[in-house]
């Protein structure tokens, strides 16, 4: 078999793919609760390696997306061009989610684009499973992406996470979750109101958004979060 590289086609690459699965890590996959039907079991640091080599090809990411297999739909949203993927685009793939890790691999994509926070409103409300996680998740990769975002976008998502923290499906609300941790964990201004939010939700009459708050403010509150916020300035 020939060596990837940037000329590698979509189908040279799906069969490469195909050429180093291994059924022990599928079933690993199963323990995280990541669905394997459309899985080759191969590992997400390889399938990094891969894109690196193979270099973006924004026309071949689509022919790999296509192809339905997971990993080659990691490769794709890792080599696509987030400056040619339109929210249509995004629309598409994300009708398609259906397990965790593909989410939250794609979301990384997503949050590059320049429709990014179009898509999060739009998600968040969408009332599908794994669309809704995309826009939590989204706005957990945006705090590490998107460095030179004023602080108002993110507090701007705030009443975004409070307004779905009931949603009690597993991959929703730990995705919710992450995403009011990871905008406290931005800043110290952001800090102060997302642990005012994660207080309220603690003390809510609602289970969920309960679990949410207290989980989030334990994080927030911990003597190691603190010390990190104040090096940042």
């Amino acid at each position: 078999m020939a060596e990837l590289s940037p000329h590698s086609s979509a189908e040279e690459i799906v069969t490469h793919l195909r050429s180093i699965g291994s059924q022990e890590n599928r079933l690993g996959m199963l323990r995280y609760g990541i669905k394997i039907e459309r899985a080759l079991g191969i590992p997400h640091g390889v399938q990094r390696q891969i894109a690196r080599k193979i270099k973006r090809n924004h026309e071949r990411a689509f022919e790999l997306w296509q192809s339905g297999i997971m990993e080659a739909q990691f490769i794709a949203s890792v080599t696509a061009d987030p400056k040619r993927f339109s929210g249509a685009d995004a629309r598409r793939w994300a009708a398609t989610f259906d397990s965790w890790d593909i989410v939250d691999g794609v979301s990384d994509l997503f949050v590059d684009t320049d429709c990014w926070k179009e898509l999060i409103e739009e998600f968040a409300a969408d009332d599908r499973e794994f669309v809704r996680r995309t826009a939590f998740a989204m706005m957990a990769w945006s705090v590490v992406h998107r460095k030179t975002e004023p602080e108002a976008t993110f507090l701007d998502f705030l009443p975004i996470i409070e307004a779905h923290a009931g949603d009690d499906r597993n991959f929703v609300k730990k995705a919710v979750n992450w995403a009011l941790r990871s905008i406290g964990k931005r800043s110290m201004s952001l800090h102060g109101a997302a642990l005012a939010l994660a207080q309220k939700l603690a003390g809510s009459t609602d289970k969920t958004a309960r679990w949410i708050g207290k989980d989030a403010a334990r994080e927030l509150s911990d003597a190691k979060t603190l010390e990190r916020l104040a090096r940042k300035g």
